[in-house]
């Protein structure tokens, strides 16, 4: 039986898993990486710590299910999206450090662009927002505060890339610079609707053409692993970026499906089929092209979702585990009135304020862990309702369900407020690891391990469906109660 080898590349952690043609996981390592938060909202990583991370937990994953690269029919790769990575195309060394997607050093700069106008034509060529969020700006960053690095880009001896291209850079030793097009598109340099990079943002950001990978098909063979490093020359046939490949992990094929990832971010994702224009600043954003057809999506984002919880952790010590937080919030009935907002690092959808911070506000004599716990869990389902409710009024028709998946769509409690304060159900499916489950899908496709996309959906099944308990009048109060705190914390650091 094939196998395929999904490289899951994610914020926190690498991880790697092994699929067989069932869509069973027969073999799986993780591991973590540092976060490096050199200034208040700044997020750095190390690339190399990246590719060394990811590739030690290919070779565990391997080892694991016991199968030889041999019989490794593909590997498929998602990745963290819009963190930036620049390197030299000499040596593959990286020129200063990846700039996260989380980071929000060049808000100031957007807010220039703003003012001259330039919003509207970027977001009529990219589908995106003007924010700090995507690649444009942390690309700009890099070459105008490296030294010597926007000559050494117009000379041709620099690359640019996602994580997906960089990773596909070291597994090729150099041979292959490419990204697919959901991948592109979260750059904020790509037109999304003639698929290609735009001349115009790249003049616009002083990035020269020299620094783009070659934007190839999502599910298709792109290059070959160099056999050095697993013992085979594996095809490379799946790229995704991880909110792409998660919907597609989830089967939503169909255009009005919709899912939810819980991970460090949330995001919420409706396949549309065709490019739709979104009047509630949600993202239209290509989702993946295979054979030459491309899906497109539109997706809210929340950029504080499982990372509140790994602050209650790591910055409160609430807790000694994230595990622990569904007895911790589940020992009181409520939050006492209490309300988190994890502005952490800005707001994405529906608010796009790069200048607000976290907040929490309703505290009383009698708050306690719990309550803050708690708080923590609700300001994750509360930004999915944001989302929701403006996806519904971008949409024809309103989300009737809505699939989840990532680590925290594990915690019952979080699931159940979820589809509380949603008021449809909310659907959990037995894989919840659909991130690389959609990638080592897009490879299987392009290698003929499946034949069809009918025959992938027929893999998902259900783990357990929450039901909406609540009333209306209930599900009214905690959103007006969540809004009013919103506006607290919007606009703290304004530049």
């Amino acid at each position: 039986m094939p196998c395929l080898l999904a490289l899951d590349q994610g914020t926190t952690s690498s991880r790697a898993m092994v699929f067989d043609a069932a869509s069973r996981v027969v073999g799986m390592a993780q591991r973590p990486f540092r976060q490096h938060f050199p200034r208040s909202g700044w997020v750095e990583h190390d690339a190399d710590e990246i590719w060394q991370t990811q590739l030690a937990c290919a070779r565990e994953a391997l080892a694991e299910a016991r199968v030889g690269a041999g019989e490794v029919a593909a590997i498929g790769i998602a990745n963290q999206r819009e963190t930036t990575i620049l390197w030299e195309r000499g040596t593959g060394r990286p020129v200063g450090p990846a700039i996260v997607w989380q980071d929000r050093r060049t808000a100031g700069l957007c807010d220039r662009l703003r003012a001259q106008g330039q919003a509207a034509s970027i977001r009529a060529r990219t589908g995106l927002e003007l924010d700090a969020y995507f690649s444009a700006t942390k690309l700009a960053w890099l070459l105008d505060n490296t030294p010597g690095a926007r000559e050494r880009a117009r000379a041709g001896e620099l690359a640019f890339g996602t994580v997906d291209s960089w990773l596909v850079w070291q597994l090729t030793a150099g041979r292959r610079h490419v990204t697919d097009p959901g991948n592109a598109a979260r750059t904020m340099l790509f037109d999304i609707h003639r698929q290609q990079w735009d001349e115009t943002l790249l003049s616009l950001f002083d990035i020269p053409a020299a620094l783009m990978p070659e934007v190839v098909d999502s599910s298709g063979v792109c290059g070959e692993c160099d056999p050095s490093l697993l013992g085979a020359a594996i095809p490379i046939a799946g790229i995704g970026g991880d909110q792409q490949a998660a919907t597609f992990g989830q089967a939503c094929f169909a255009p009005g499906m919709a899912k939810n990832t819980y991970g460090t971010g949330c995001f919420l994702v409706r396949n549309t089929g065709q490019a739709v224009d979104s009047t509630q600043r949600l993202l239209t954003t290509i989702g993946w092209r295979r054979g030459g057809a491309t899906e497109y999506m539109l997706e809210g984002s929340v950029f504080v979702a499982g990372a509140v919880v790994q602050w209650l952790r790591d910055g409160l010590g609430i807790i000694r585990e994230s595990s622990e937080i569904e007895a911790l919030a589940a020992s009181v009935p409520d939050s006492g009135g209490a309300v988190l907002v994890p502005a952490f690092t800005g707001l994405g959808a529906p608010w796009w304020d790069p200048h607000a911070r976290g907040a929490l506000v309703g505290l009383g004599r009698g708050s306690s862990a719990a309550h803050i716990a708690r708080a923590a869990l609700e300001s994750i389902a509360l930004q999915t309702v944001d989302l929701v409710e403006a996806m519904n009024r971008d949409a024809q028709s309103p989300i009737s369900e809505l699939r989840v998946d990532g680590g925290a769509a594990r915690n019952d409690l979080l699931m159940q407020i979820q589809a509380d304060l949603l008021g449809v159900p909310v659907v959990r499916p037995r894989q919840t690891e659909t991130t690389a489950l959609g990638a080592a899908y897009l490879a299987g496709l392009a290698v003929g391990v499946w034949q069809d996309e009918a025959e992938l959906a027929s893999h998902w099944g259900v783990d357990r469906r929450f039901e909406p308990l609540s009333g209306e009048d209930w599900r009214r109060g905690m959103l007006a109660r969540w809004h009013r705190a919103v506006e607290r914390a919007r606009h703290w650091e304004e530049d």
